[in-house]
């Protein structure tokens, strides 16, 4: 009895855990399969002085069918506690004397057997198992400390200083288990050694015991050894723990990169693919589907950021992996500061180009009266006059200067001229060495003569001579050369151009163009080429030594209408424009095609698109007249005057950028039927004025404007629309002729 109370001793001294187990004093009947939860057996030996432990799995559950007592054991104690008690006091002396003599080695033996007999147990132990019967100790509940053990630690702690106060109180554990199978049994031996040395610390736990356990390595055990006289089935179960599964951790964007990705009504992020997938409304906010369409089933038939109408066939899924709205503040900001540069810009070479324009009118009439005096003072000192008269007459002469020149000059009507019955009069042009007008028109006998041709004025009496007939269809462009042999180049839409001599009149050179041509002009540089205008676009470049087909082809860059206007700008030793070329007007806009060496170089000028019916140039100034009808923005003919202008490319001597920018505004009427065209030219006054004079459908006139100023000067009365305006110098008079379907009409400049 006493060697089985110092097994259980023994057994709490080395496992604390066992000490502190819930003790349950209900006795179980026999044979009802109660389930016993028991520490390791423990057997101490006399003769080796050495403990033998069971397996120490603190897991193991012991399933007990029944319980047979060995004949002749006492029966249980009814206080269980005391008996207890004074088990565990007889223990703990025991155990104070052995660790004064030396230190211990404690060897743990589990023996396994496959047999319910067999067990060479003493007599003694049989009281275990009526101890058994009193209590149940579960190995899983958790562990209470009690002040009783609290109180035999200290003990224990304070007997082991007295006895050995210079041996560590630090012990080594070393536990080892081998597993053997066979028929039989098999033993797992596993030593403990138990080491004193160093002194204990300074403050243990209480709940510590002084045995440090360095390396355990231990198995489940097997069996556990009862005594020959009661049969127990044993079912071991093993408890493993899980490892607990390490959760990645989530990651958060920040609040910029989060809010552009998340549904505005749940606040989660949508997805591409599935039920929340990213859809979006007519006003284009985004949400999950299956939000936005709860919310418009839920009766708010509206957008939830802006308001907006919406219904469920309003949803429309965005594919998209992923979104994001490019930030383009900046460049908007950027985009309406160029624009209002630009703005400031062409204003201000708007104010340049005026003022250069005044400043060249001012500077010939400083000229101007600058010769007058010179002249004045050669005279006064030819007839030497006295002071007083030299005084008067100069200041005489100068007022007579300054009123010629700043007096009201204007055409006078001169005569009108009857050209056809019929009408449809469309072009004219004068030749300034043959002093020849000539005007298109239709046969005035389509019976004998049919087609058209030109009619042929005098500029010196104002009268008619004859008819010459040239094309099969309506001409719709006349031009002489430079040179005075009175070769006329005409463009009809019977798809040729060609070469009428007024000496002869005669047709000496026709060229198929092969399409219908809308416009014509001779090169000032070079005589020997002349241009015609398709109705494609497109200008085909003929030379007058080859009679066969063109020698090039000008194809236009942008849309391919028709070319209302030809105008040949010669080449000039001017800073502000001097290259050569032909200036090419269409219904969309312009473009200038310079000529070098006999090749065009294209450049797009910044006119208005659409809308352009006219181009005329005065080469001498280097501007040109751009006639507009109304549109949009505008609903009166405008008539911009623009100046060419060139600027030298990557500082090449011979490489020129073209561009025009607009210098004065001319506003018409509101009425633009008919193509027509206008002329941009000198005043008679030779004092560098330009002037302007364009057809006025609304009125049936001709109006005439200063382009210092943009004052309207005159507005010459016509019965028709007027559709062409031609300049002539004749005898040293300034005349303007203006044509109607039907007639001319002739103004003397006075």
């Amino acid at each position: 009895m006493a060697q089985e109370e110092m097994e259980v001793d023994l057994l709490n001294l080395l496992n604390p855990m066992y000490s502190n187990r819930d003790v349950s004093t209900s006795h179980q009947p026999r044979g009802s399969g109660q389930v016993l939860f028991l520490p390791p057996p423990l057997t101490y030996s006399d003769d080796s002085e050495d403990l033998f432990l069971g397996p120490t799995e603190p897991h193991d559950v012991i399933v007990l069918d029944s319980v047979e007592e060995a004949p002749g054991q006492v029966a249980a104690p009814t206080n269980a506690l005391q008996m207890l008690h004074s088990a565990l006091e007889q223990l703990r002396q025991a155990a104070e004397q052995r660790s004064s003599v030396r230190p211990t080695r404690v060897q743990r033996r589990s023996t396994r057997r496959h047999q319910r007999g067999g067990s060479q147990r003493t007599a003694g132990t049989s009281s275990r198992a009526a101890l058994s019967n009193f209590f149940q100790i579960n190995r899983t509940q958790g562990v209470a400390p009690t002040s009783e053990r609290e109180e035999r630690n200290a003990a224990l702690r304070t007997e082991s200083s007295r006895t050995s106060p210079g041996d560590s109180s630090d012990e080594t554990v070393e536990l080892s288990e081998e597993e053997e199978g066979g028929g039989g049994s098999s033993t797992d031996v596993d030593e403990v050694d138990i080491n004193a040395g160093a002194a204990p610390p300074a403050e243990p736990a209480p709940e510590e015991l002084q045995i440090n356990v360095i390396e355990v390595q231990a198995e489940a055990p097997e069996s556990l050894p009862v005594p020959e006289s009661v049969t127990l089935p044993l079912q071991i179960q093993k408890k493993q723990k899980t490892p607990v599964k390490q959760l990645s951790p989530v990651k958060h964007l920040p609040p910029e990169e989060d809010e552009g990705d998340t549904c505005a009504i749940c606040f989660e992020p949508w997805t591409n693919a599935g039920q929340h997938r990213l859809s979006a409304l007519r006003c284009g906010h985004l949400f999950g589907f299956t939000c936005i369409e709860r919310w418009l089933k839920g009766g708010a038939a509206k957008c939830p950021q802006c308001n907006k109408k919406a219904k469920r066939a309003d949803i429309v899924v965005l594919y998209a992996r992923t979104l994001k709205a490019l930030d383009t503040s900046e460049q908007e900001r950027m985009k309406s500061s160029l624009e209002m540069e630009q703005s400031m810009r062409r204003k201000a070479e708007l104010e340049s180009a005026q003022c250069r324009l005044q400043v060249q009118v001012l500077t010939d009439e400083c000229g101007k009266l600058r010769k007058q005096i010179q002249e004045l003072k050669m005279l006064i000192a030819q007839h030497g006059t006295s002071t007083s008269m030299q005084a008067s007459s100069s200041r005489s002469t100068i007022s007579g200067s300054l009123s010629s020149s700043q007096g009201q000059h204007k055409y006078s009507f001169e005569k009108a001229i009857l050209i056809s019955q019929t009408g449809s009069c469309r072009v004219m042009s004068y030749c300034e060495s043959m002093s020849c007008l000539v005007v298109s028109q239709p046969s005035p006998q389509t019976t004998l003569i049919p087609g058209c041709g030109i009619k042929k004025l005098s500029a010196a009496n104002l009268k008619s001579s004859q008819y010459v007939p040239i094309h099969s269809k309506q001409i719709r462009g006349l031009a002489f050369s430079n040179r005075s042999d009175g070769l006329l180049l005409s463009a009809a839409l019977d798809n040729t151009i060609k070469l009428t001599s007024l000496m002869t009149n005669t047709v000496v050179q026709t060229y198929n163009t092969g399409r219908p041509v809308w416009s014509c002009c001779w090169c000032s540089d070079n005589s020997n080429y002349v241009y015609a205008g398709l109705i494609n676009g497109s200008v085909l470049v003929y030379d007058l030594r080859d009679t066969s087909n063109c020698v090039q082809e000008l194809v236009p860059l942008g849309s391919r209408c028709p070319v209302v206007s030809l105008s040949y700008v010669p080449r000039a030793a001017s800073e502000v424009f001097p290259c050569g070329g032909v200036l090419v007007g269409t219904l969309e806009g312009a473009c200038f095609w310079e000529m070098k060496d006999d090749q065009y170089r294209p450049h797009v000028l910044p006119l208005e698109p659409g809308g352009c019916t006219d181009i005329q140039i005065e080469s001498n100034t280097r501007h040109c007249l751009v006639t507009y009808r109304p549109g949009k923005n505008h609903n009166y003919v405008r008539g911009v005057m623009m100046e060419l202008t060139s600027n030298r490319l990557n500082d090449s001597e011979d490489e020129y950028s073209c561009s025009c920018y607009p210098v004065q505004t001319f506003n018409a009427g509101n009425t633009c039927k008919l193509l027509t065209k206008n002329a941009i030219f000198q005043s008679p006054e030779r004092d560098g004025t330009i002037l302007v004079c364009a057809g006025d459908e609304a009125s049936n006139s001709a109006m005439l404007w200063h382009s210092g100023n943009g004052t309207l000067l005159q507005k010459l009365q016509a019965d028709q629309p007027v559709l062409d305006i031609c300049p002539m110098e004749v005898n040293q008079s300034s005349m303007l002729a203006t044509l109607t379907e039907k007639m001319i009409k002739i103004y003397k400049w006075e």
